[in-house]
């Protein structure tokens, strides 16, 4: 076999980093208010499973590393031997135009050899072929990118195989990316991550560039590269070459497209392509020659002036010739992620002003990224867990950091205090009273406190009297998968509260015969706009199947939020679930949970999507995205 993509692997690496944030711990507390702290490490949520059992433990996460091994296909593992042969040989520039003769490379240069070579003999060595025999074992099917495999928590490999691939084409390409639904955001991220074979009709090149430029656009970076880089760079086609370049870009990562570079440089030609690839000619070796074509380019006006010089500061990091670049951002009116990324790639921070109007995509890029200041991040951090790309478990390493660190002062010092009191306090009221300080917030920031607080509120035991509190600390549960701890609150809160609406749709199980008395208490009691709260309450009930039609038709004709009728969507997840489609189903519902609040929720839309995760084996995810329905109207 005749390919010219091992070359650049000899002298390039390129890494990625997926941290299980929300495994099962052995204990609630968190060791690291008790020990020095750890490095700063980049964490993001994975898939947090409410436990399926009566044992009241927090839930264990289905996710796994990237670098994950797949299930061997037999029982022994095949093990490429190193090739041995003739003694290296010098090449010379003499040498090189002879291998070109032909096009091809006899034999691939030691490293030492690499070391020795000037960037002349380097380049006219990339323009020839190499030859190698790689055996079949050591190559990665592409109809099987992702990091999920079914036995860690992915969804079937086969689930779409049968499926229509423009409906997943629409289903993906059409979802913005923002959903209602932390659960449904936590659900989503796991499909788009799992190893699936492509739909009927859609190429598998085509398929992981959906996937990825949605994980993108749903500010899940770190897993949009983990998926990106589970296939080989030789298959790489021009679909995935339009959306390469964003994902680098958005984990300030640039260096990282040196190896597409140097294997598939010619799959665009746009100027911020080939500006990347100038970095990237800098990080090889040759960084005088690179800044000296970023200046050209900028003279030119290839990109923005801010673009070009954020570049040759990015590139003067990579020699010993350093050229001071000054970075003014006064007549910088928007931001991009090859901007932002290459912004924080270099340790720089863009205007305040800049990062109000960007979007929320840009806090999740920096409650992210570990080159940012803590403060920085914990600042984006409430928008970014209120989304689901951080979990509780990092949220509470992000704040133990900010403890642990003595330049971080003020408000966020206060508030990693504060989070140390909720689990350390001896007294029930005093952890309540620091849980309660740090809720002091409104909207996705006061529900991003209540998944930090989560393991916090799983500790405190059921009390007549913090019944007042009990909605709030089992919002916050939750919001984590802690279902078992806040089902112990079952006999303190009374039937038809709010604390109660929330605990009989996170029930596992079946739940049969949901008293109607108590249903018409939680209505009479519900105080939110149109009454929405109760029409979730009863869409969940129904779609779990845990009151029957004719109670659900009642009370949703009195709230005025009707759960019949039908539209093509509602068709199309029905039918999905029917099949047992769950891939189907998990798209589908990302689909319908697209906005920024839940008052962009139908019932109606409730309804179907945890009677179709249901009905296909989601039966937690159903259970935690109807109660998060009702926790945050």
């Amino acid at each position: 076999m005749r390919a010219a993509h091992l070359l650049a692997g000899a002298a390039l690496a390129m890494t990625s980093v997926w941290a299980v944030a929300q495994d099962a711990p052995e204990s609630l507390l968190p060791k690291m208010f008790d020990e020095p702290a750890p490095a700063p490490s980049r964490t993001v949520t994975p898939r947090p499973t409410p436990s399926r059992t009566a044992t009241p433990r927090p839930a264990a996460s289905a996710s796994a590393a990237p670098g994950a091994p797949r299930p061997a296909a037999t029982a022994t593992p095949v093990v490429q031997a190193i090739p041995t042969g003739a003694p290296p040989i010098a090449l010379d520039a003499a040498t090189l135009a002879a291998a070109q003769d032909d096009g091809t490379l006899r034999r691939i240069p030691s490293l030492e050899e690499l070391e020795r070579m000037s960037p002349e003999d380097f380049e006219a060595l990339l323009g020839a072929k190499v030859v190698i025999d790689m055996p079949p074992q050591a190559r990665r099917s592409i109809a099987e990118a992702g990091i999920l495999d079914a036995e860690e928590g992915g969804l079937a490999q086969d689930s779409l195989a049968i499926q229509n691939g423009r409906l997943v084409q629409v289903a993906i390409s059409g979802n913005r990316g923002t959903l209602v639904s932390r659960w449904g955001h936590i659900l989503l991220r796991r499909a788009l991550a799992s190893r699936l074979q492509p739909p009927r009709g859609m190429s598998a090149q085509d398929f992981l560039a959906l996937r990825v430029s949605l994980l993108l656009r749903m500010g899940e970076t770190d897993a949009a590269r983990a998926v990106l880089q589970d296939m080989d760079i030789a298959d790489y086609t021009p679909a995935i070459g339009a959306v390469v370049l964003d994902v680098y870009a958005r984990n300030a990562d640039f260096t990282g497209m040196c190896p597409v570079m140097a294997t598939q440089g010619s799959l665009r030609a746009d100027p911020a392509w080939g500006v990347t690839r100038t970095i990237c000619d800098a990080f090889r070796g040759n960084s005088t020659a690179s800044i000296s074509r970023l200046e050209r380019d900028r003279n030119r006006g290839t990109m923005d002036q801010i673009d070009m010089l954020l570049a040759q500061k990015y590139a003067g990091a990579a020699g010993k010739s350093r050229r001071a670049v000054t970075i003014e951002w006064n007549k910088v009116t928007t931001l991009d992620p090859w901007r932002y990324g290459l912004a924080i790639g270099v340790g720089l921070e863009p205007p305040a002003s800049l990062m109000k109007t960007a979007g929320p995509s840009y806090d999740y890029v920096t409650a992210l990224a570990p080159m940012v200041g803590l403060a920085r991040r914990a600042a984006a951090a409430d928008r970014a867990a209120a989304a689901g790309v951080l979990s509780n478990a990092a949220m509470v390493d992000l704040y133990s950091q900010i403890y642990a660190d003595p330049d971080v002062t003020g408000e966020w010092q206060d508030r990693a205090e504060s989070l140390r009191d909720a689990y350390t306090q001896e007294d029930a009221a005093a952890r309540l009273t620091a849980m309660k300080s740090l809720w002091d917030a409104t909207g996705p920031a006061r529900y991003a406190r209540q998944v930090l607080t989560a393991a916090a509120a799983a500790r405190m035991a059921p009390s007549a009297d913090l019944v007042d509190s009990a909605p709030a600390l089992i919002a916050s549960m939750l919001s984590a998968g802690y279902d078992a701890n806040a089902l112990r609150w079952s006999s303190v809160v009374s039937a038809g509260s709010k604390g109660w609406g929330m605990l009989v749709l996170a029930a596992p199980g079946r739940v049969n015969g949901v008293d109607q008395g108590a249903i018409d208490d939680y209505l009479n009691d519900d105080d939110s706009t149109s009454k929405r709260r109760s029409a979730f309450l009863v869409a969940g009930l129904a779609g779990l199947g845990r009151i029957d039609d004719g109670v659900a038709q009642r009370i949703s004709s009195e709230t005025g939020s009707g759960i019949g009728g039908e539209t093509r969507w509602t068709q199309a997840i029905d039918s999905a679930a029917r099949r047992g489609d769950a891939a189907s189903v998990v798209l589908l519902a990302g689909f319908g949970m697209q906005g920024d609040d839940w008052q962009r929720m139908t019932p109606r839309f409730l309804f179907h999507i945890v009677s179709a995760l249901r009905e296909v084996g989601l039966d937690a995810e159903a259970r935690m995205i109807a109660a998060e329905a009702v926790a945050r109207v």
